[in-house]
């Protein structure tokens, strides 16, 4: 078990600043003092006993995801402060416990493991589909939540995953039409560039279905191993192969020696713009401004979405993490998802794993700062805007694109995975055909 970090026995609590420091098992306190506890027992689905409730963060703090996973759990605090401050869950304190899997697939499983086992109520956690699958068989093990935020691949469903990200038919099949059109510059040559693992080789097969759709082929594909930082030969590779536009894929640090190679090559992105799927604020912080200015992300949500509710979760978010942070795609679905978790709990009247999904039934809906998202009780995953960004020398987005409307989510689609469908209202997996994504279609 994870011990109880000694700073926690204090009435009137630790600080965030504190909180942060100590990454193995941290405590927030509450901002206010504890509210006294209504009520106790196991039909709460927590140990009987105490005034606080575990809940997990299971994001990298060091390593090669660290660039993006840390800002994860900074807000995921920032969640937990705000509903503590505002006299907690069910009565009780939300205690996080945030270990480090320092971005090792291993060390996520048994990070999970030891939360489970520490009485953890749900985790929010992961951001590569690598860390994803190594723990979701152990939540389904001990039946509890998996709330997962990053915009991912797509083929798969879990009973005990709640997914907060976009899936390719909300980002990526969007950011192909787009492309491919008038307003996208009539790409017909893209080059799909990305890291060596599940979402990229899945992601991009979709996209290779969905192009032979439309009567086009990719011009390239190249995937690389995570934590990779000599880009020279894939960009050369990029430029003999006659592309117009690259679909990049690359995750986490990698990005930097990505960017870093097309700057050496003089790429101008105006005749050749990189169109990035897992690139936001966060990691546009690590790179150089002419290195990325005029090259593209396809996401969820900018920081430069300019509404009220936006500006005023911004602030609030600097007021405690500094005016130098920033906001970003998957910052802005977790936070989503924390507070759609908290209403199923508050309409279970319990933490019980069961009974929370039993109360996503009703397609709970929250306002985020990036617009209004509904959690889809079919398949426990979010409905999600689909928005362009250019890169701009200040390290933000120009949104020229989005859509009208949240786009409902399918992790199944059926360009790629026909037959396959998934309602978890009646019994949860439909199965078609089994698929491979490798080789040629």
């Amino acid at each position: 078990m994870i011990p109880e970090h000694p700073m926690a026995s204090r009435r009137g609590g630790v600080s965030r600043r504190q909180a942060l420091a100590h990454g193995t098992a941290a405590t927030l306190a509450a901002a206010r003092a504890l509210a006294p506890s209504l009520f106790v027992g196991c039909s709460l689905g927590i140990r009987s006993g105490g005034t606080t409730v575990p809940v997990g963060l299971l994001h990298s703090q060091t390593g090669t995801m660290a660039i993006s996973a840390t800002s994860l759990r900074d807000i995921e605090l920032h969640a937990i402060e705000q509903i503590n401050g505002s006299g907690g869950l069910l009565g009780y304190q939300l205690e996080a416990k945030a270990p480090d899997p320092r971005s090792r697939p291993d060390l996520f499983a048994k990070r999970a493991t030891q939360l489970l086992e520490a009485g953890v109520v749900a985790v929010f956690g992961c951001w590569t589909s690598v860390s994803r699958k190594a723990v979701l068989p152990i939540f389904e093990q001990y039946k509890k939540l998996l709330l997962y935020s990053v915009q991912y691949e797509g083929n798969e469903s879990s009973k005990y995953c709640v997914y907060g990200g976009s899936v390719p038919n909300q980002q990526i099949m969007p950011a192909i039409d787009w492309l491919t059109g008038p307003d996208g510059g009539s790409k017909k040559k893209i080059f799909l560039l990305g890291s060596d693992y599940v979402f990229p080789r899945t992601a991009n097969f979709i996209t290779k279905r969905y192009l032979a759709s439309k009567d086009l082929r990719p011009a390239g594909e190249v995937y690389l191993p995570l934590g990779h930082r000599d880009f020279t030969a894939a960009v050369q590779q990029i430029i003999f192969s006659g592309a117009d536009c690259v679909l990049n894929t690359v995750n986490g640090a990698s990005n930097l020696g990505l960017f870093q190679a097309l700057a050496d090559a003089k790429i101008d992105p105006a005749k050749l713009p990189v169109v990035s799927t897992s690139i936001a604020e966060d990691e546009l912080r690590s790179l150089l401004p002419h290195q990325v200015q005029g090259h593209y992300a396809v996401s969820s949500y900018f920081q430069s979405l300019d509404t009220a509710a936006n500006r005023q979760w911004i602030d609030g978010f600097r007021s405690e993490f500094g005016s130098d942070r920033v906001t970003g795609d998957p910052m802005e679905p977790d936070w989503c998802l924390v507070h759609l978790w908290k209403a199923a709990v508050e309409k279970a009247g319990t933490f019980e794993t069961e009974a929370v999904r039993q109360a996503f039934r009703d397609g709970l809906s929250f306002a985020g700062p990036g617009g209004t998202v509904r959690l889809d009780p079919k398949t426990q995953h979010c409905t999600r805007y689909f928005r362009v960004g250019r890169i701009r020398a200040d390290r933000q987005f120009d949104i020229v694109h989005q859509s009208d409307a949240p786009i409902d989510p399918d992790p199944y689609p059926q360009i790629a995975f026909p037959g396959w469908s998934c309602d978890w209202t009646k019994g949860g997996i439909t199965r078609g055909p089994e698929v491979s994504i490798d080789g040629d279609i």
